[in-house]
């Protein structure tokens, strides 16, 4: 089973690169954002709780996140793998989905971490925010905080996958194809 991390601030690609992913290798998309959106949509307690912690641009606890995603992943029959977008952003859930994980005899292969510069993902969120209905990608100020967030509480988890041996940093400037190109051949070169 082939397990992924897309890693990396709001706006940096990793919704557009987990659809190529899914489709050159098909793996599940397990998108805690996505996630999120249908129980805010569907008006669940959990997504009444979540929408309070995102409005505000901060993190949903662990404990919610970790649980909502093992409900995720064992809805699955006979998975090819994960793609993990927007999870861990903690070291205790990455902690916590390697333990799950091996109670599925597997892990995580590789944690794939786009990198852009703050203005770019500035400007994507702005743009994207003509489109998706997102009114955290409209707003400058949770923008700013969104990327705070990041680098304060998420970007830690890089250094966990390192030390494994699982991190592989991707330049996330340029077309969409050459991005792809770049996560392809780093996953082929771990099969």
């Amino acid at each position: 089973m082939l397990n992924i991390v897309l890693f990396g601030p709001p706006g940096a690609g990793k919704g557009t690169q987990s659809e190529r992913l899914i489709q050159k290798y098909g793996l599940t998309h397990l998108s805690t954002g996505d996630i999120f959106r249908a129980n805010i949509k569907g008006e669940t307690d959990l997504g009444v709780l979540a929408k309070s912690f995102m409005d505000q641009g901060s993190l949903v606890p662990d404990d919610v996140t970790i649980n909502m995603l093992k409900n995720e992943v064992l809805k699955q029959e006979n998975p090819k793998g994960f793609i993990f977008d927007g999870f861990p952003r903690t070291n205790a859930q990455a902690k916590a989905l390697d333990e799950f994980l091996e109670t599925q005899n597997t892990t995580i292969a590789l944690m794939l971490a786009l990198d852009v510069e703050e203005n770019e993902l500035k400007e994507r969120l702005l743009k994207r925010a003509e489109f998706s209905g997102r009114p955290d990608d409209a707003n400058p100020k949770i923008i700013q905080h969104r990327i705070n967030v990041y680098l304060k509480e998420t970007m830690p988890v890089k250094s966990y996958y390192e030390n494994q041996n699982k991190f592989i940093s991707i330049n996330g400037l340029g077309s969409v194809d050459d991005i792809s190109e770049k996560l392809f051949e780093a996953l082929d070169n771990i099969k």
